[in-house]
């Protein structure tokens, strides 16, 4: 996590905020699947081996009993949790809930015992960044754009969010899977917190190769994770950081804030990637670009630029159509919790392809960019309006990456039988081949689903009249939409 404690923000515990939420009244997100429950894990999660140490506890591969998916678990111990470690850990669970960018690492579920909490999230395969770099020494100036480029779109989704990191570094960066052109993945939010406009945060925290300036001055904003960006791509592109020495050293140099590109190994770096780093590490935060100005610089959009939208993923986007809130909820469940990261690896490409300001969201000016191509001005606005009434079901104005992967996926792959069999597997809790109105809410995180809700989520698929929802009478419910 690097050094320091928790700023003095309040973070409440992630199930507090859920209480008296009324299903109807629920916009369909993600989040609906993720707080904090009671219960063994163990039940549910079969442990296998160690994935690392973090601040406040172990991280272990798990493997989910029914479904046999693996993911990571983070692990907390209660005992010794100070008030502020505790508003840390909170904070991070509240932030990763909200969070829905392809490379920030998602959360699952959130558990708690007399003795532990519980972090489940992603499972990435390809390890740290940083054991890449190891093995490789440093990369070519076409893979380190491409890994920045991922770095600040998910740091631009950020600030746009008034989310602040603190702590980016190579370790907390890691690859979803061994192919060589991985997707990356940001970890780690336990240094971030959500700041006000124009509020100046005061806490030193971070790791000393990666912090900025002006941390050590005791007055810094979202600017310094840029400047941590800024450090990375120095490292990837050479293989050692801009400020050397021990840590006195290594201070001092950073409070002065030179740098130099002197040595042999940057003769054949580009001008352009050098003058990338200058920007990004600006003495003066004022004068330091923002995320989305450097996603938006020469070197980012030449060695790593868009790809082409296809066309059938315009039309899958055009023929979507949003059903009932259970039907939507389902499909968002399918593909947060039990997709697979081939599986949406060409919705992935496409999502990025649409996504042209790279800040991790499509928004509808987006659309009609694309749209209008293919359609005309006039009939791609009429389009996009219609496409966001049906996709944008969270009703931001924008459309997310789940309800992109929803819209967009082929759903022969996404309501398969194979697909539908676990999600029932994990809707029903007690394992007795049914669903009941207790598991459907307590898997939406204990949302209340009232006598009217639901008789009319029986009436949309219980064929037989027994009250309950059976594994063949959800695979016909969703089987509807294909």
């Amino acid at each position: 996590m690097g050094c320091g404690s928790s700023d003095s923000a309040s973070a409440s515990n992630p199930r507090k905020q859920e209480q008296q939420r009324e299903f109807t009244g629920e916009k369909i997100s993600q989040e609906i699947f993720v707080d904090l429950k009671d219960g063994n894990i163990y039940d549910e999660y079969e442990v296998g081996s160690s994935l690392g140490e973090g601040a406040f506890g172990c991280v272990k591969l798990v493997a989910h009993r029914k479904t046999k998916m693996k993911y990571a678990m983070k692990q907390i111990r209660k005992q010794g949790l100070i008030k502020e470690d505790q508003k840390v850990l909170f904070s991070e669970m509240d932030i990763l809930r909200l969070i829905d960018h392809p490379n920030i690492v998602k959360l699952h579920k959130l558990y708690q015992d007399n003795i532990h909490y519980y972090m489940i999230t992603e499972y990435c395969q390809g390890g740290e960044l940083f054991d890449k770099l190891t093995n490789e020494k440093n990369f070519t100036e076409k893979k380190a754009a491409v890994i920045i480029k991922q770095i600040l779109s998910a740091l631009t989704y950020c600030h746009e969010r008034k989310i602040i990191h603190r702590d980016l570094k190579l370790e907390n960066i890691l690859l979803e899977t061994n192919s060589s052109n991985s997707n990356i993945k940001v970890i780690d939010f336990g240094t971030s917190r959500k700041v006000q406009e124009n509020e100046k945060l005061k806490l030193k925290i971070g790791t000393l190769y990666y912090m900025a300036p002006e941390v050590f001055q005791g007055q810094y904003d979202l600017k310094v994770d840029v400047w941590s960006v800024g450090v990375i791509l120095y490292i990837l592109l050479c293989g050692y950081p801009p400020f050397n020495g021990d840590d006195t050293t290594i201070k001092k140099k950073i409070q002065k804030g030179t740098f130099e590109f002197n040595d042999p190994d940057w003769r054949s770096i580009s001008q352009e990637a050098k003058d990338l780093i200058v920007k990004m590490l600006k003495f003066d935060p004022q004068q330091r670009i923002t995320a989305q100005q450097a996603l938006q610089d020469p070197w980012i959009q030449s060695k790593a630029p868009n790809t082409l939208v296809q066309a059938n993923a315009l039309k899958n986007l055009k023929d979507f159509y949003s059903t009932s809130k259970l039907k939507n909820a389902i499909q968002i469940f399918i593909v947060t919790q039990v997709s697979t990261y081939q599986e949406k690896e060409e919705q992935l490409k496409q999502f990025k392809a649409m996504d042209t300001d790279g800040n991790g969201t499509i928004s509808p000016q987006e659309l009609k960019k694309h749209y209008s191509k293919l359609y005309g001005m006039e009939q791609a606005e009429k389009l996009v309006q219609e496409i966001m009434k049906q996709v944008d079901i969270n009703q931001s104005g924008q459309i997310d990456f789940n309800e992109f992967l929803v819209a967009a996926a082929n759903k022969e792959k996404i309501l398969s039988q194979e697909k539908l069999k676990k999600v029932f597997q994990m809707f029903d809790k007690n394992g007795d081949g049914k669903i009941q109105r207790t598991e459907l809410q307590y898997i939406m995180s204990g949302i209340k689903i009232d006598d009217v809700q639901w008789k009319n989520i029986l009436e949309e698929c219980d064929k037989d009249n027994d009250g309950e929802i059976s594994l063949d009478e959800l695979i016909a419910l969703m089987q509807k939409l294909k």
